[in-house]
């Protein structure tokens, strides 16, 4: 039996419902099979799924009681959970099952985007959207619920974000500085070099990532996901060009929240105007969509990620490097480095989830060419009075001449 049948799951079940009157759903139905959706197991705070070998459904109605249905052999799946529970043994039995305990629902929120516009949500195959709404059901799309139920912090969740954004500052100045210290005595020194002294800075500061930082000199930079490793990396010299993007959450601190940042330097004394100006128009549409935020936030006004996107995408556009920017500007951030609440993003998909009052993202636009590629990524935060946090302020300002750096 897996804990999962032991423990009882603390089910905000009022909450849920209320969301699901405000939106004038029926219920919010989830559908679990072979691993199909984390989104199902993180609402309901699932762990364990070695039992789950055959489909469940978990219904919660607007008003009423949830019902579980079960295989009979798999009787105790979710038993964690409150509910009535129905089992079933053949497909037979579980269609009329559902038929019956959708019976009272005009429509259901189910993990669907219509087109796949938002893939993220869109965890629940097109056969399982058939059946249901073959029972007369029409299921909607739950991506609002999941962003306030799956993307919003708590209290100390901020204080846990705010925590690492900031320890991963220090470590890229430390990374910085390092690079200069190992340069000025003449030793050699690669990507993979400093990747591992960052990886080494999060173990001292207690700090957990599920993949090391991306570490890029010249012509790597402009690799949005290039990231060095023991056998693949390129030396670092004076006169290069360096992006450093780094992610990590607090260790065994439970529900930590990952912070999220990129810097970028020149191993020099003197900075090349062909550098500056890259950097200032990244910086400068950064700053644009921060703003933007800041204003619709403080002003009361509902926004969406897509137009954040836009705001910053358009100041590159005006610039002349918009084929140049080539994903989207930021990414929702939770317990996963990629959260599941709206991503600020009018280009990979367009977005139209609200960015909700507690919770954080990112804003990272960059520009990649074929020599050098620029990104500056900042971690922001909406709280529940009109204020917006950026942690780990100041934020970067002016590219960082490595060699004239002082002693940290």
């Amino acid at each position: 039996m897996s804990t999962a049948s032991k423990t009882k799951t603390t089910l905000p079940l009022e909450k849920i419902q209320t969301k699901l009157s405000e939106h004038s759903f029926g219920g919010w139905l989830f559908y679990f099979f072979k691993n199909n959706d984390p989104i199902a197991l993180g609402t309901l705070k699932l762990t364990e799924t070695h039992m789950f070998s055959r489909r469940w459904y978990y219904f919660v109605p607007a008003k009423g009681e949830p019902v579980k249905l079960v295989h009979k052999i798999e009787s105790s799946a979710l038993d964690s959970l409150p509910g009535r529970k129905v089992e079933y043994v053949g497909w037979q039995e579980m269609e009329t099952a559902l038929r019956e305990i959708l019976s009272d629902a005009k429509n259901v929120a189910m993990q669907y985007s219509p087109k796949n516009a938002v893939p993220y949500v869109s965890r629940v195959d097109a056969g399982t959207i058939e059946l249901i709404n073959s029972l007369g059901v029409q299921v909607v799309s739950s991506a609002d619920l999941v962003s306030y139920f799956e993307a919003t912090w708590s209290e100390e969740q901020l204080q846990s974000h705010i925590f690492a954004t900031e320890k991963l500052k220090e470590i890229v100045h430390q990374a910085f500085f390092q690079v200069k210290k190992e340069l000025s005595a003449g030793k050699a020194l690669t990507e993979y070099d400093i990747q591992q002294f960052i990886v080494d800075k999060f173990k001292e500061n207690k700090l957990y990532t599920y993949s090391p930082p991306i570490v890029a000199v010249n012509e790597n930079s402009g690799n949005p996901h290039y990231q060095p490793t023991q056998e693949v990396h390129k030396p670092i010299k004076t006169g290069d060009f360096l992006l450093i993007d780094l992610w990590a959450k607090q260790e065994n601190v439970p529900q930590s929240i990952y912070g999220d940042i990129t810097w970028t330097a020149f191993v020099g004394d003197t900075i090349p105007q062909k550098y500056i100006d890259i950097f200032e128009i990244v910086r400068d549409a950064r700053n644009a969509g921060l703003n933007f935020v800041k204003e619709a936030v403080g002003s009361g006004k509902k926004i969406f990620g897509w137009q954040v996107d836009d705001v910053t995408r358009n100041h590159i556009k005006e610039k002349g490097y918009g084929k140049y920017f080539v994903h989207r500007t930021g990414h929702s951030i939770g317990e996963e480095v990629h959260g599941n609440g709206a991503n600020i993003d009018n280009l990979e998909t367009r977005d139209e989830r609200e960015l909700l009052p507690n919770t954080g993202f990112s804003i990272e636009p960059g520009i990649y060419m074929s020599e050098f590629g620029v990104r500056s990524e900042i971690d922001v935060y909406i709280g529940d009075s009109k204020n917006v946090i950026v942690a780990a302020s100041p934020i970067q300002e002016e590219l960082i001449a490595i060699m004239k750096m002082e002693n940290n």
